[in-house]
């Protein structure tokens, strides 16, 4: 089952978003907002795999609503407005569904949410293990030996302290993979796992022997213990 919230300062919309999630039999819509403040205190105690999130809200743009979270759910963007589409590629959405959006358009957008949850479960997992895909097989890949994460247009490099991996897919599946707590996102292109950092500052990690930049909208709510 895939837990979900939406967020759309306008009825409305949100009205279509529940009556087409009624129709997803794998999404449980929980809640729905029109104050994307009320959804923020929401996702304080209570955690869902996905956001149905608008863009352009009168308190709050759907863009810097992800900003305040340490660990955002998938997200995908629901919009009357176009022109935000190459924006959402910063935060990798899972989908970006154009207002007016209809039953094919709206399930296909799941689909993707759906498969991307289940990227976290391989049914053939290991103990602190993961396997990522490599064209039609999976790679069994040991947590404590990934390093950092580098994302390269549409596949991700898996760097480990004995070789680097490349599997075609986006950093947001890559980061539901990795286990929670252990690994941080600092920038847009860049994971890295917390125990291998061997010294950072607000504009750099050194790791693995490589040099990480800092994204700037990651310095101020980026903390590393």
């Amino acid at each position: 089952m895939l837990t979900a919230i939406a967020i759309d300062d306008e009825p409305k919309a949100l009205d279509v978003v529940e009556y087409l999630a009624k129709k997803v039999p794998f999404l449980d819509l929980k809640q729905r907002f029109t104050d994307a403040l009320e959804a923020l205190d929401y996702l304080q105690h209570d955690n869902v795999d996905l956001i149905f999130l608008d863009i352009k809200m009168p308190d709050i743009s759907g863009f810097d609503f992800l900003r305040t979270l340490a660990s955002p759910p998938m997200v995908i963007f629901t919009t009357a407005y176009s022109e935000h589409a190459l924006d959402s590629y910063e935060f990798n959405a899972i989908d970006y569904l154009h207002k007016p959006f209809e039953m094919v358009r709206f399930l296909k957008a799941c689909n993707k949410a759906y498969d991307q949850k289940n990227l976290r479960q391989p049914e053939l997992a290991f103990q602190n293990s993961i396997f990522v895909p490599d064209g039609t097989i999976k790679i069994r890949i040991c947590v404590d030996a990934i390093l950092f994460l580098k994302s390269d247009g549409n596949y991700v490099d898996f760097y480990t302290t004995e070789r680097r991996i490349t599997s075609r897919i986006s950093l947001t599946e890559a980061e539901a993979m990795l286990p929670r707590g252990h690994f941080v996102r600092v920038h847009r292109s860049y994971i890295v796992a917390k125990n291998k950092i061997v010294k950072y500052d607000r504009n750099e990690i050194t790791i693995g022997g490589q040099t990480i930049p800092i994204g700037d909208n990651y310095k101020e709510s980026l903390k590393i213990k």
